[in-house]
């Protein structure tokens, strides 16, 4: 014998919203606020209780102290805000002459299939090879003065937007393309209406990705001959043991460095708004 539902019933549960089916908006700035927390937290108990020694570990408060300390006495005769002034000028000179050189050459090589035989293997060459290790023979060949680290600098962010910038123009519609050429347009008009617009995502996210290495790459580039700049301020305090120093010194260069990319986030959201990526 079949049960009989009741109709009503059966309306009434219809009507009813599928709520455990909706899946919940994750806030992901509260989860990654909450994980600065903790980990804030741990730091400040492993100190605290003296598993690792200040030498090796300074507690939070000493960093804080040591950091009002800087912005007041300055390190070595020299302000913090000098030192934060010398790699941001070094940092932005290599990346603007990145871009204005990188852009261009992207472009030829996603165009052009004899240029890309040419300079492809160049920069895949050089793009491994850590900047400590050419850094000796651009000191030989620049000197120790700001050349050289603009230099190692510049070729840290060439290689990422120069490879960025060619898979997106090759990554074009073509479609796009031959319509643009059957309704007369030049080639210099089909690159700045139908090439850039559709590669600026990827030409984005390479100034992103190559930004990222230039910071990564200042240490290195302050090592030799600089008397100034946040990668000078941590090498010399790391051989003289001042760990909160070294400690201050990365977490600047890490909040810099995250103000930066969160820009380059909201810029590329207002570029390219139908990129999902930028999202």
């Amino acid at each position: 014998m079949t049960a009989q539902l009741d109709p009503k019933l059966m309306t009434s549960a219809q009507s009813q919203p599928q709520k455990n089916n909706v899946p919940r908006e994750v806030n992901i700035t509260l989860i990654s606020s909450m994980t600065i927390v903790v980990l804030l937290a741990i730091w400040w108990f492993v100190t605290a209780v003296g598993w690792i020694d200040a030498l090796f570990l300074p507690s939070p408060v000493a960093v804080l102290d040591r950091l009002q300390d800087l912005m007041t006495n300055g390190y070595m005769s020299i302000s913090l805000w000098s030192h934060i002034g010398a790699s941001l000028g070094r940092i932005g000179t290599a990346l603007v002459a990145a871009v204005i050189t990188a852009i261009p050459v992207g472009i030829a090589i996603g165009r052009n299939k004899v240029i890309r035989g040419v300079v492809d293997p160049i920069i895949e060459f050089y793009r491994p090879i850590p900047p400590l290790a050419y850094l000796p023979l651009i000191v030989i060949w620049c000197g120790i003065g700001e050349l050289s680290k603009v230099l190692l600098i510049y070729l840290a962010i060439f290689a990422p937007i120069v490879i960025a910038t060619a898979t997106g123009v090759r990554s074009v519609d073509q479609a796009k393309i031959r319509a643009a050429q059957s309704l007369g347009a030049t080639p210099l008009q089909i690159i700045q209406h139908v090439v850039l617009p559709s590669a600026l995502p990827g030409i984005l996210t390479g100034i992103r990705i190559g930004l990222g290495v230039g910071w990564s790459t200042l240490v290195a580039a302050e090592l030799v001959g600089a008397s100034e700049g946040l990668g000078f301020m941590v090498q010399s305090s790391s051989q003289l043991l001042a760990t909160d120093v070294v400690i201050v010194g990365i977490l600047i260069i890490a909040v810099i460095a995250f103000a930066l990319e969160i820009g380059l986030r909201r810029l590329q959201k207002k570029l390219v708004p139908w990129d999902k990526q930028a999202h």
